[in-house]
């Protein structure tokens, strides 16, 4: 299964995250972290990002990258948001960030923001029926998003985040009565538009995000910091949340740092926090709210996955495919069943990377070779492998080096019959990294083969999975595929002896 990485630096926090992805299926974390930054403390209150906000955040940074690296991640999306925004030094943060991450920084809009938080919640916790309330308070901002039959039907970002509002309104500790009674009254104005736009109602549901929801769902049912994750889908209710607030305030930071549920640097801003939490449920008319652990990560992870960024690098390119495809044309390969075999060599290439970690870029290899293997059959039926590596290796490709090409042409001879072995002056010649290259890939093209082994394209779909024990492959059919069983198992002996791992096959789904 394809991996992907997100960090998300907002202005109270830098967040990371690596998952595994598979289709319908909620992401496997593979890891997550966190850090406190308070990188819009500066930006709140002079414009800046201050530079001892810039060096802290580096250091995280670098460690979080080098975090989601060690997972050998597909690709990954790296995003700045509402601090970064409105930092009159954002270039600067922007450059210095790409350079330490090794990769581009984006600064995303507000509503890039919210597109990307509820496809994280929904990846997370579908709601494909119903309309759906989410409300994400930030340390910049907070996003309104309105959610009905699983899209994102309208989105609103305001300048409501809980550092923020800290840092504009609440100078004193704990706050006065005085400081309160502004702060609420720019929550409800700016909240205003939000609560006009989307309307009151009804909703199913109404979820909260981010960490101010989830300090103040477990605040109000009891769950200790450590044990935050226990909070995921539970409620806060108006009355829960009112008492709350009542309570916060009337506290100095102290005393809401021993509040169960809240923590040390939530508690500096979890007043303002709460208070938007309250507005919103009286402006949406809402009796409580759930709180989702999903955030604009997730939703990262998940857009990466839906687009499936990096897997391009194991296809063959735009140009590449076309010339590949006029050449098997000319010796009179059968292109739909070759096509087939291609299809089959990508996924399990890609499927079982976590088993060879080869360079994403030989998949092309791969599949060059399942498309021309049969090349040889225009000399002569017998030994038709070794007729196809011989004008594979003499054809003029364009868009593979000579090295690759000799690559495809080995592929293509070892797709049936003997296996790479020292005996071979060609496999010979090759250093140990193309050795190990094509001991791998041999058996993989060889169960793609198997997998149309009528050459009627019988075996609709294929899932492949694996664990320690060994890879287990389903084939999705709706004829007759025990021929493609039976070659498939043939190919067993091969795969083990590349992977390790003996090869299971059988119709249906896992």
């Amino acid at each position: 299964m394809p991996r992907y990485a997100a960090i998300d630096i907002g202005s109270n926090s830098i967040r990371m995250l690596a998952a595994e992805v598979e289709d319908g299926r909620p992401p496997r974390i593979l890891a997550e972290d966190r850090q406190v930054t308070r990188l819009g403390e500066g930006v709140f209150r002079n414009g800046q990002i201050s530079g001892e906000s810039l060096d802290f955040l580096s250091t995280h940074l670098q460690r979080m990258v080098n975090a989601y690296r060690s997972h050998d991640v597909l690709a990954a999306r790296i995003v700045a948001t509402a601090a970064v925004r409105d930092a009159g030094n954002r270039d600067e943060f922007v450059e210095t960030a790409t350079a330490i991450a090794g990769q581009p920084v984006e600064i995303i809009s507000g509503q890039e923001e919210a597109r990307l938080i509820h496809l994280g919640v929904m990846s997370r916790w579908p709601h494909p029926k119903q309309r759906i309330l989410i409300v994400d308070i930030g340390g910049g901002s907070a996003e309104f998003i309105l959610s009905e039959d699983g899209r994102l039907a309208q989105a609103y970002s305001r300048p409501l985040g809980a550092l923020r509002i800290t840092e504009v309104f609440l100078t004193e500790d704990p706050p006065s009565s005085a400081a309160l009674h502004r702060m609420n009254e720019y929550i409800e104005e700016k909240m205003n538009v939000a609560a006009r736009r989307i309307g009151r109602g009804p909703f199913h549901r109404a979820i909260g995000t981010s960490a101010s929801a989830a300090a103040i769902v477990s605040a109000v049912n009891r769950i200790p910091r450590p044990r935050r994750d226990q909070a995921d889908r539970l409620r806060a209710t108006l009355p829960q949340v009112r008492r709350l607030y009542s309570q916060l305030c009337a506290m100095d930071l102290a005393r809401r740092r021993k509040v169960a549920g809240i923590g040390p640097r939530r508690a500096e801003i979890i007043v303002p926090g709460v208070a938007v939490l309250l507005q919103t449920l009286e402006s949406f008319q809402l009796s409580a709210l759930s709180y989702s652990a999903a955030g604009v990560r997730d939703g990262i992870v998940r857009d990466l996955a839906d687009r499936r960024v990096g897997r391009e690098l194991s296809r063959l390119s735009r140009e590449q495919r076309p010339l590949v495809e006029s050449m098997a044309r000319r010796f009179g390969v059968d292109l739909k069943h070759a096509r087939k075999v291609a299809v089959f060599a990508h996924q399990l290439f890609e499927d079982l990377y976590p088993l060879h970690h080869l360079p994403r870029e030989q998949g092309r290899l791969l599949e060059a070779a399942a498309l021309l293997r049969d090349v040889g059959h225009f000399i002569s039926d017998t030994s038709h492998h070794k007729h196809s590596q011989y004008i594979v290796a003499n054809a003029d490709i364009a868009g593979f080096t000579d090295a690759e090409r000799l690559e495809i042409a080995l592929l293509c001879r070892y797709h049936r019959k003997a296996l790479p072995a020292p005996r071979h002056p060609e496999f010979q010649d090759l250093d140990l990294e193309r050795q190990r290259m094509l001991q791998t890939l041999t058996p993989i093209l060889r169960v793609a083969d198997a997998l149309d082994r009528s050459r009627e394209q019988r075996v609709d779909a294929i899932e492949c999975m694996t664990d320690d024990t060994g890879v287990s492959l389903f084939l999705k059919a709706r004829r007759d595929v025990s021929l493609e069983q039976w070659a498939v198992e043939r190919a067993a002996d091969t795969f083990r002896t590349a992977f390790g791992r003996p090869l299971a096959v059988a119709r249906g789904k896992p």
